[in-house]
């Protein structure tokens, strides 16, 4: 297969359906050969910009490109786009090969064309031995390669994929996904992919857009998704997180002055995009970033759960305002419910967020 894969480009593009804003006005640049991720819950947009740039749907507003082509208003088969789709859509009265080289010969390949194309497909999905296979006697997890094989063996200039992974069991899923990662690194092809399954998007993506009520609320690196997020949704939605009251009083420097109310005191802390004195705000501490011990200065606070995780343990950890907090570190046989402690962080892992 070549290694080629097209830049795609939206700008102001947006879905109303009547009165109800399924995606307000969107821009978006993905590079060529790059893999974003769409993530968020159900119903923030993500399934109807997929849809947007697929052609099943036509813009309220906007334009849409794909390389150097306007495709904006040209229908699904004309935009040279692959589609995975979350139940794989397969033909139940075809073989594996039969199905992977459909889009081949409704696109008019010649007979000995298609038949390198799908043979060097199944070589590349380590699907050869299954090429007579009736697709009704193939694995789940088989048939989720047959449908990425039938979306790529065309070539297409962007690949789409809605929720591929969703009736996989968690551990075929979590192999799947190192799969994808390193076909995608292998192959270039310029990727969007939807899902709500936060892991599913850190394993996978070279970017993230956190998508909720029909906006991006936030674009970026894996790490800046996860380090930097850009407020109190895009901070809960991404790994697990201690968001605590806050009311900044002062922004100075890049820090926030802030009375953090289930503490009871005063905090100094970075601080995201948009925080300023005044503006409800969230301060948020990672689980693996919140350190405690039974002696020395910080936060006074009670073990209420513990959860035994192998080396590492989960503590809940209960304030003197009865807000409770998680935290996560290497497992102490001592540290049990009912043990007081103190709570704190080292300069730099807690963070001043808009609350959304």
């Amino acid at each position: 297969m070549t290694r080629t894969g097209l830049p795609l480009r939206l700008a102001g593009v947006s879905r109303r359906y009547g009165t109800f804003p399924a995606l307000t006005p969107t821009d978006l640049d993905v590079v060529a050969g790059e893999f974003l991720t769409l993530l968020g819950p159900s119903g923030s947009g993500k399934t109807t910009l997929l849809n947007l740039i697929a052609g099943y749907v036509e813009p309220t507003t906007g334009s849409i490109e794909i390389g150097t082509r306007d495709v904006t208003h040209l229908p699904a088969r004309q935009r040279n786009i692959g589609m995975v789709f979350q139940n794989y859509a397969l033909f139940p009265h075809m073989t594996v090969g039969e199905n992977i080289g459909y889009g081949l010969a409704v696109r008019g390949v010649s007979k000995d064309e298609c038949k390198r194309r799908v043979s060097e497909i199944l070589s590349l999905m380590q699907l050869e031995e299954f090429v007579d296979r009736p697709i009704q006697k193939m694995s789940g997890g088989q048939q989720q390669r047959v449908a990425l094989a039938r979306a790529l063996v065309i070539e297409p200039d962007v690949l789409l994929m809605d929720e591929p992974l969703s009736a996989l069991d968690k551990q075929l899923r979590r192999t799947v996904q190192l799969e994808l990662r390193r076909l995608h690194q292998r192959l270039g092809r310029t990727t969007i992919y939807v899902t709500h399954d936060q892991e599913e998007a850190l394993v996978l993506s070279d970017r993230i857009a956190v998508m909720d009520q029909g906006r991006i609320q936030q674009l970026g690196s894996v790490e800046a998704i996860y380090d930097r997020p850009a407020n109190a949704f895009v901070a809960g939605f991404i790994g697990e997180s201690n968001l605590l009251a806050a009311k900044v009083t002062a922004v100075a420097e890049g820090k926030a002055t802030a009375d953090v109310e289930p503490f009871g005191r005063t905090i100094v802390a970075s601080m995201g995009p948009g925080v300023e004195a005044g503006k409800p705000a969230r301060l948020l501490v990672r689980p693996e970033h919140l350190l405690f011990n039974k002696t020395g200065d910080g936060i006074p606070a009670e073990i209420v759960e513990t959860v035994y995780l192998g080396e590492l343990s989960q503590y809940g950890l209960a304030l003197e305002s009865g807000q409770i907090v998680t935290a996560r570190q290497i497992t102490d046989r001592s540290l049990q419910t009912g043990t007081k402690v103190t709570l704190s962080w080292k300069p730099g892992h807690a963070l001043v967020v808009l609350k959304s």
